[in-house]
């Protein structure tokens, strides 16, 4: 709205920023059940989108446009700056392969999904799936880079958020409760008890700590983060297009992708304060997201988009499941495997607690596996939702 209220760009970052500190801050303060249900992300979705479409602040703004081709790559950067492949695998062992074939599922599962609810929604909907894909691959920051490097509209992200959190709902429980199932399900997989021992020793003895942050560490990932920016952003132009998924926007996100995971072989890795500093702006920009978005509609969608969301996490349940036996794989590992990918890393250590407290740091490492893998699948799972 260009007759907003707010429309200059402090006055639009101080709102988008307030918001977001706003519902961590109630979170902290009331210790609500409600949070268990409903988490923060939502609201921060949803106040920008209620303020922009009843004139508070504009949904219009070149601050928006820097946010997408600055502050997104300087996020990727940073949270994957914390992924450890080679002591997830260590300590997990074919338990990782799980995580990876419940990526399959997926990917595969997004087009299933989508075809059988396509007819109820919109043309350019399939966007909406791409962006839920990289929520469900990896976490947030992922579901918001995929959704900025396709183009989702605000509605389309909306449908994505709701869908989001109406499956988790009822996922996170079934995940927790799995725990009761040890017994039945180490039977069906043939898993051994001497597996589990080793495993749980080895997590015992992972360190995840980096220390606290000071300002030179801050003033470190900052130089890092815009330093990856600025290589991607200028390589990005000279590769080829192949619309409607293969754009300038998503060949940025592959290379800071891409980027982000080598520096997370190098020492750039040990400097506290990343993954902090990462997921705050994150959230900034989910926020940014929703002052975007326009509501009308939104409603009218919402069911059969939430209905194929759990067609779609069916399907990545049977690859779970199958990969479990294949690969003889632990109850507590399976949970883990797809809290990983479903929750990301505000889920998996949840899930990890409630099965085994020992395995809450390597939960960790694994959901940061989603991080590394989550756009680049979550671009093909777009693709292939673009093609029905």
């Amino acid at each position: 709205m260009h007759d907003a209220l707010i429309n200059d760009s402090a006055g639009l970052l101080f709102i988008l920023a307030g918001n977001a500190a706003f519902w961590f801050y109630l979170e902290k303060r009331t210790q609500s059940k409600l949070f268990n249900f409903i988490p923060p992300l939502l609201f921060i979705y949803i106040m920008p989108a209620i303020f922009s479409n009843t004139g508070l602040i504009t949904s219009k703004s070149p601050v928006y446009d820097w946010m997408g081709d600055t502050i997104l790559p300087v996020f990727l950067v940073l949270l994957l700056l914390d992924v450890d492949v080679r002591a997830t695998i260590k300590i997990m062992g074919r338990g990782v392969f799980v995580m990876l074939i419940g990526t399959v599922g997926v990917v595969i599962g997004a087009p299933i999904g989508y075809m059988v609810v396509k007819g109820w929604l919109g043309p350019e909907s399939w966007k909406g799936f791409g962006a839920l894909a990289g929520s469900w691959i990896g976490g947030t920051g992922n579901m918001a880079a995929v959704a900025e490097g396709i183009g989702t509209s605000g509605t389309d992200f909306g449908l994505a958020v709701i869908a989001d959190n109406a499956v988790y709902l009822l996922w996170l429980p079934l995940l927790l409760q799995s725990k009761n199932l040890a017994a039945k399900f180490h039977k069906f997989t043939g898993v051994s008890d001497n597996r589990l021992d080793k495993m749980k020793e080895a997590a015992e003895e992972l360190i995840v700590d980096k220390g606290k942050p000071h300002m030179r560490h801050l003033l470190y990932l900052i130089a890092i983060a815009f330093g990856a920016t600025w290589i991607a952003t200028n390589l990005a132009p000279h590769l080829p297009v192949v619309e409607p998924v293969l754009t300038q926007s998503t060949y940025k996100i592959l290379l800071v992708t891409t980027i982000g995971l080598i520096l997370s072989f190098t020492p750039a890795k040990t400097v506290p304060g990343s993954h902090e500093l990462a997921m705050a702006l994150v959230y900034l920009f989910v926020s940014r997201m929703g002052a975007k978005a326009v509501v009308a509609g939104l409603a009218g969608m919402a069911v059969p988009f939430v209905a194929g969301a759990f067609i779609w996490i069916f399907i990545h349940g049977l690859f779970i499941l199958l990969a479990a036996k294949l690969l003889r794989i632990d109850i507590h590992t399976a949970a883990i495997a797809s809290a990983a990918n479903i929750g990301g890393a505000a889920s998996a250590p949840v899930v990890a607690a409630f099965h085994d407290e020992r395995l809450v740091p390597v939960s960790i490492l694994m959901a940061l596996i989603g991080y590394a893998v989550g756009n680049y699948a979550a671009f093909l799972a777009a693709t292939l939702c673009s093609l029905v």
